[in-house]
Order: structure tokens, then C-alpha cells, then sequence
């Protein structure tokens, strides 16, 4: 639990959870707000029947202004008048049931009642991620909505849900990367407590959820902080005003929302949005001070924190004994960018220096990101940094996410862009190899709906946007044309976020992919040589232009002394078939008495795939056009009677 804090006031000693917001205590509401731009602040509270009651805030040391609300309780609404005429709502609001215009409204995170108390939390090593964005995940677009879906997602085999940013923002819909209350749940996706019904009946299932949060900048629309405190510096980053980390108080901001979502929502861990933008020159880096008020705000849960970091800097995922950041992994990109040049041929934008060669794909099995370091020539300076201390499971690999897919003209999904054969193989590749593997809603189905990019905005901020956004997809050559550009779906149309909404009809109805990936995540569950991901588990080689083999490494035998079954080969061909009756490749060799027997193959009827011819070791390597299988060992009848013959003997 995170641990409370004690503010003085004028009537004593208060216990707080946080420095600032509203919280119930006992004879009413204490409301503390950090505001030195302000000489007097009141709340306005809201009783029933009658004029709004002005109470006003004690000055307190540092800019803050703090007082005890008496009466109020959960449910009790309330706004901030700071100096006689302005009124703004809580920046450290619970809550905004009319939005962030609106008035805050008091939380008490007493009041519900989990039932998850003996959930112990997650930890990275075998996760399988599933993002998902609350408002198109279902038709609803609701929490209630999507904990309905629960159970489909256990049967699939995902383990731990990443929510994409609900943090309260302008509008009635968006992707929630332009939040402007940090502390709030929008309002759009149900009561707070219908958050925690989703988290709480997800431990029930066994399933963890983490959430997106952006510490990088805020939303320009509703967003109050300025008028209250200097929270901004005079640096932007690339998405607008960058938090000035050098102020205790706004280091305090982030901090304490961080541990917030961990503690009275029970969240299991967190997504750190562009971290490169997180701008702190400060001693110690506000991401190794948010790491660790959020472990110590899960008590003895264990929890997840990822970091989106487009550079892909190593750092971010090593402990902080060891100079690192605390995180526990980073996206990884370059897996991405690689696999859909494989799949598409295209090759453009920041995805330029990327062929889709066998050897890439090989390289971020082992390895995780490409570049390490290297010259990125797209930006015209070094890309990554060395990577090769750091476990597999720290790089979390991708086919599709949010950005991904709507990077395109259409927001067209992976598999619409390329031949069902190849996406079949590349989505074993991404679901058996030692990384940690994310799927993105809808993925599992192959669903039609596209995901756009979408933001409800007031109409001058909206043709900002809309202009922002076409510009940003220029970058791509194929779609800087005219032609392009008349079809590009606008941000702020209410037909573009409903457009993105998933058909639940598809849920049931394609039952192939689902097929594959159900099928795919057991392999990978139950296999030892596959769910092991051990540094240095997994070596690769090049059959072909567009073909290779993984071979996984099991360990001696299990925890329990169990024989562990051996290793696994995955051969991956994304071209035509090949015969090959010999190949000069010692990952391919069978264990010693052993031969290999195929156990699974991506063109199995009931994928949706064309069906295999029955593999036959004696003939040497088919390998399959378009199509991934994997392979494990066993006793070669012909084995004890093998005999030596010399070189060039028939």
C-alpha cells in the first residue's frame, strides 16, 4: 500500500494518501491543492437543494492551500475559485463526471470491495500482452462492456492486459494520450468503481492489467495546472509542453500518480508513454523515483512497468543498482518495423533501413532491437544502445499496435496488407520466440474493424489536429499523394471512432485465427524449450532468401527433475516452397539417436491454412512456402542400425 502522508493544517495533523486532492477523513473531506500562482483559494461544494458553499483554503508553506471540507463524502462535488472569479476543477480530481470542465466529485476508495485478496500481482517472465482500448474494444465502449470479455481472453491464452491511457480528457471520445487530469478515469468509460469491478473480476481469472500513462506532457484542452502552478518549463518536447521536473512539486505530481493507479486501483503495473520525452536533467531521473514509489505502492504485489522509448536506450530495463532506470522492459520496434517489410515489401518512413531478411528476424529472437547503437540513417544519428545483458523477455515485440496500425491511410489491420500464409507464419514467430509477445485488440479474430487515429476536440483545436495528422503521414511516400489524402478519415468525425470499434460478430465467427493463436499460446505455455526464455536460449540460422530456423534450447530438465522433451525447431519459410535433401546446418541436426517429427504447422486446415504434406526425415528439409512449422525430437528407429560410411561414398 502506498504509504500516507501527514499535512498540518489549521486543525492539526492530517493523514493523506496523497499530497494533493481530495480525500474522505474523518469529519468530512480534506482537500489540499498546490497553488502558489494564487494569494486565496476556495472550494466551492456543492450541497443538495442549495448554492454552491464557499470554503476557503489555508495558506500553507510552499505555495499550497489546504482545509477540511466538513460534511462532504464520497459522491460530495465540489470546484476550485481561485482569487475571487476564476473557477477551475481539481488538477488531483478523482473523478470528473461532466468532464474536465466540469466539477470534481469526491472518491472514496474504501468504499469497494475487492475480492482479489489473494492475488499476488505479476511478474514480466511469461506474460503474454493483450492492448486494448476501452472505448472501441467492445460496441459498448464501456468497462462493464469489456469485463464480458474476460473469460474469451483467458481461453486464449493472454495473461496480462495493457488499458490504453483513460486519464479524464476533453470530448467524447479519444485515443487518451491528450489526458488532462491525471488522477480521474474518464467518465466515458463508466464509474470508477466499474473500473475496479474489471481489474477485480480480471485477478479473478488470473489475468494481470497494466495502463498506459503519459508523464511526457498533458491535453491543451481542460488542462488547469497552469493557473494554479508553474508546472510547465519553458522545453516542449515533440508533443507540446514539457512538466518541469526540477520542481519537487511536480515531480511530487507524477510520482504520486503513478503510485496512485498502482495502490487505490489496484492496477498491476504500468506503460510509460515516449519516455524520450520525459525531459529530466535532475541527479536522480524521475522514472527511477516513479519506479519506485510504485513497487512500494503495491505492497507485496508484484507489478509490471514498461517503457515505450523510441530510441530504444537499454538503460530504461536495467535495475538501478546497475545504472539503469528500475523499468522491467521496452517495446521493441525494430521486431515490428522488420517483420512488416517482411510481410508487405514495403519499406518506408522510419522503417526505411529495414529489409524484412531472414537474418533481422533471426537477429530479434536473440537479441531483442537491432540497432544498438549503430547509425540510424533515416534520422541521421545513432539508433539504441547495446542490449545483450538484458533477458529476452525484457522486449516486448509486436505484429500491430495502436500506432502501428493507424499509420496508414486506412488504419487496415496486419493481415489485410499481406498473404494469409505469411501472416500465419509471422504470427508464430512473434508468439514462440523468447520475447515478450503483445497482441493488439482484435488481432486474435483478424478483425476487419480498422484502428484509426481519433479526437473529439473543440473545431479549432480539431483542424489543428487534422492538419497534424495528414502531415505526419507524409513522412510515408505512398501515402503523400492527393489521392491519399481525399480518403484520409478525420481525426474529430464521430463516424471515424465508430468505424474502429470492434464487430462482435467476429468474435464468434472467425474461428480459424483464434484457432491459431489458442493453439500457439498453449505450445508456448506448456513447452519447456519455448517458455523457458533464457538468455542465450535461441539460436537461428538462414536456409534460404526468405526462409530460416530457430532452434530453442531446452534445459537439462525441469525444476521438478522432469526430462524437459528437448529442443524445438521453428523453420519459417515466407517464400515459395524449397527442397532441400541436405542442408550444411548444425541447428538442424537432431539430438544424437534422435530424429525430428513435426507437431505443428501453421497450414493445418483448421487455421484457414491449405494443409501440409506429412514430413518425412528421411527425405531431408521441405520446407513449406509461406508457412512456419515446428518440430520436436524423437527415437530414430533407424538409428541403432546406422553405420559409417566414408565421405564421397553413396
Amino acid at each position: 500500500m502506498q504509504q500516507p502522508t501527514h499535512e498540518a493544517t489549521g486543525r492539526g495533523a492530517v493523514t493523506r494518501r496523497l499530497p494533493i486532492g481530495a480525500e474522505v477523513v474523518p469529519g468530512g473531506v480534506h482537500l489540499r491543492v498546490w497553488a502558489p500562482k494564487r494569494r486565496k483559494v476556495e472550494a466551492l461544494v456543492e450541497r443538495k437543494g442549495g448554492e454552491p458553499e464557499a470554503v476557503l483554503l489555508e495558506p500553507e508553506a510552499e505555495g499550497y492551500h489546504a482545509g477540511l471540507l466538513p460534511g462532504a463524502g464520497d459522491g460530495t462535488r465540489y470546484r476550485l475559485r481561485l482569487d475571487g472569479d476564476r473557477v477551475s476543477p481539481d488538477p488531483a480530481s478523482r473523478w470528473q463526471p461532466e468532464g474536465p470542465h466540469g466539477p470534481s466529485q469526491v472518491v472514496d476508495p474504501s468504499r469497494f470491495r475487492w475480492t482479489d485478496a489473494a492475488w499476488e500481482g505479476v511478474t514480466l517472465d511469461g506474460q503474454v500482452i493483450y492492448e486494448l482500448h476501452i472505448g472501441t474494444f467492445t460496441t459498448e465502449g464501456t468497462w462493464a462492456a469489456a469485463q464480458k470479455e474476460l473469460p474469451r481472453l483467458k481461453a486464449l491464452g493472454v495473461t496480462l492486459l495493457e488499458v490504453m491511457p483513460v486519464a479524464e480528457f476533453p470530448g467524447k471520445f479519444g485515443w487518451g494520450y491528450d489526458g488532462v487530469d491525471l488522477f480521474a478515469p474518464t467518465r466515458l468509460y463508466g464509474e470508477p468503481d466499474d473500473l475496479r469491478r474489471f481489474i477485480d473480476a480480471a485477478h479473478g481469472l488470473g489475468i494481470g492489467v497494466i495502463l498506459d500513462v503519459v508523464y511526457n506532457h498533458l491535453g491543451p484542452d481542460g488542462n488547469y495546472l497552469a493557473e494554479l502552478a508553474p508546472y510547465f518549463s519553458d522545453k516542449s518536447n515533440e508533443w507540446g509542453a514539457a512538466l518541469d521536473l526540477s520542481a519537487r512539486q511536480v515531480r511530487e505530481l507524477i510520482v504520486g500518480n503513478a503510485a496512485y493507479w498502482i495502490d487505490e486501483l489496484r492496477f498491476d503495473g504500468l506503460r510509460l508513454d515516449a519516455t524520450q520525452c520525459i525531459i529530466d536533467t535532475s541527479e536522480e531521473h524521475v522514472i527511477v523515483e516513479l519506479t519506485r514509489a510504485a513497487r512500494a505502492a503495491a505492497g507485496e504485489r508484484s507489478i509490471v512497468l514498461i517503457a515505450e522509448n523510441e530510441p530504444q536506450h537499454a538503460r530504461l530495463a536495467r535495475p538501478v543498482s546497475q545504472g539503469g532506470l528500475g523499468l522491467d522492459a521496452i517495446w521493441n520496434d525494430d521486431f515490428h518495423h522488420s517483420a512488416f517489410v517482411a510481410l508487405t515489401g514495403r519499406a518506408e518512413a522510419y522503417m526505411s533501413e529495414f529489409k524484412g531478411s531472414p537474418q533481422e528476424l533471426i537477429s530479434a529472437a536473440k537479441w531483442g532491437t537491432l540497432f544498438q547503437g549503430q547509425r540510424y540513417a533515416w534520422q541521421k544519428q545513432p539508433r539504441g544502445t547495446p542490449a545483450f545483458d538484458l533477458a529476452p523477455a525484457a522486449f516486448v515485440a509486436y505484429l500491430e499496435n495502436h500506432d502501428q496500425v493507424a499509420n496508414s491511410s486506412l488504419g487496415m489491420r496486419r493481415h489485410q496488407l499481406t498473404s494469409p500464409g505469411r501472416w500465419r507464419a509471422m504470427t508464430a514467430l512473434l508468439l514462440l520466440a523468447p520475447h515478450t509477445p503483445m497482441l493488439f485488440q482484435g488481432q486474435e479474430f483478424s478483425a476487419s474493424a480498422p484502428f484509426l487515429f481519433f479526437a473529439d476536440h473543440e473545431p479549432d483545436l480539431a483542424q489543428k489536429v487534422r492538419t497534424g495528422r495528414a502531415d505526419f503521414l507524409k513522412q510515408f511516400p505512398s501515402l503523400a499523394g492527393p489521392e491519399v489524402k481525399a480518403v484520409l478519415a478525420n481525426p474529430d468525425d464521430p463516424a471515424t471512432f465508430q468505424h474502429c470499434k470492434l464487430d462482435p460478430r467476429e468474435r464468434d465467427g472467425n474461428t480459424g485465427p483464434v484457432a491459431l493463436h489458442t493453439d500457439l499460446l498453449r505450445l508456448r505455455r506448456e513447452t519447456p524449450a519455448l517458455a523457458a526464455q533464457r538468455r542465450r536460449g535461441v539460436d537461428g540460422a538462414v536456409l534460404a532468401p526468405e526462409a530460416f530456423v530457430l532452434r530453442f534450447f531446452a534445459p537439462d530438465e525441469d525444476d521438478d527433475g522432469v526430462p524437459d522433451g528437448g529442443d524445438r525447431l521453428l523453420v519459417v519459410n515466407l517464400g515459395v516452397s524449397l527442397a532441400r535433401p541436405g542442408v550444411p546446418e548444425p541447428l538442424l541436426s537432431a539430438p544424437e539417436g534422435q530424429r525430428w517429427r513435426r507437431v505443428w504447422s501453421s497450414e493445418e486446415p483448421g487455421y484457414g491454412g491449405a494443409g501440409a504434406p506429412i514430413h518425412d526425415p528421411t527425405q531431408g528439409w521441405l520446407l513449406h512456402g509461406q508457412a512456419a512449422e515446428l518440430f520436436a525430437p524423437e527415437p530414430d528407429p533407424e538409428a541403432a542400425g546406422y553405420t559409417t560410411r566414408h565421405e564421397g561414398q553413396p
